[in-house]
């Protein structure tokens, strides 16, 4: 049994990190038996989540989890498809993972009410001596990842722009195609998925739910995506 580590059902999403709901996704598509934990970020071997426990096997970072689960157990989560439109389906998720990311983490950490309604409930167990200097803590060090990664030099209209074109961009290569690369899920759904589902939650103001939900097309993909992998709903764990 693959036990997957993460943070738990919240902002109407699979999981608050689009990393580790793009992992329990591609478990879904894997058919593997597993099952969900919450996770400790001290205990995880890169110091972050998600992470698997595959009887003993522990393996970080959702890509890594990928390349495990295609090696181990001779999956090929990209089936049928074409060396190119892998390819595709490859840029797409790293778009997605390595920008849209950012803009996500921006508005939901900076943005006072978008924190106070997300973020700050993760820190509701810690005594309320110390809450507020952890949170200080915690805050300076997203604005300075933001930083260095170089979307926190940019003003939130900049920042806006960038997000809105991914979003737009992903709209216009899904068309009428039921899923990213054609008529079957690949994993490059498990990730895109993921983060258009996280961009889209209504829990948190900004202009990243409507740019969603003005694409009739994605609005449509995400409804798909959750009535196969999550025919219950998203119920707390």
């Amino acid at each position: 049994m693959i036990t997957l580590y993460g943070f738990g059902r919240a902002f109407g999403n699979a999981d608050p990190s689009a990393f580790v709901g793009k992992t329990e996704v591609l478990l879904k598509m894997s058919g593997l038996p597993f099952t969900l934990k919450r996770g400790n970020l001290r205990k995880s071997p890169k110091g972050k989540l998600p992470y698997i426990d595959d009887n003993g096997m522990v393996v970080s970072d959702s890509n890594f989890i990928r390349a495990y689960l295609e090696e181990k157990y001779g999956i090929d989560f990209n089936g049928g498809y074409s060396p190119a439109e892998r390819a595709a389906g490859l840029a797409f998720e790293r778009m997605c993972e390595d920008h849209l990311y950012w803009a996500i983490v921006e508005v939901r950490w900076l943005v006072e009410e978008n924190f106070k309604a997300g973020p700050a409930q993760f820190f509701k167990t810690l005594p309320a001596l110390v809450r507020p200097f952890i949170v200080r803590m915690i805050l300076r060090n997203v604005k300075k990842n933001l930083h260095v990664q170089g979307f926190g030099r940019h003003d939130r209209a900049d920042i806006e722009r960038l997000a809105i074109a991914d979003i737009d961009a992903i709209a216009d290569f899904l068309g009428d195609k039921p899923y990213l690369l054609g008529a079957r899920p690949s994993g490059a759904d498990a990730t895109v998925f993921s983060f258009l589902h996280s961009a889209q939650s209504p829990v948190f103001t900004g202009p990243y739910p409507a740019a969603v939900n003005r694409h009739p097309n994605l609005v449509a993909y995400i409804d798909r995506m959750l009535a196969t992998y999550y025919p219950d709903g998203l119920a707390r764990t």
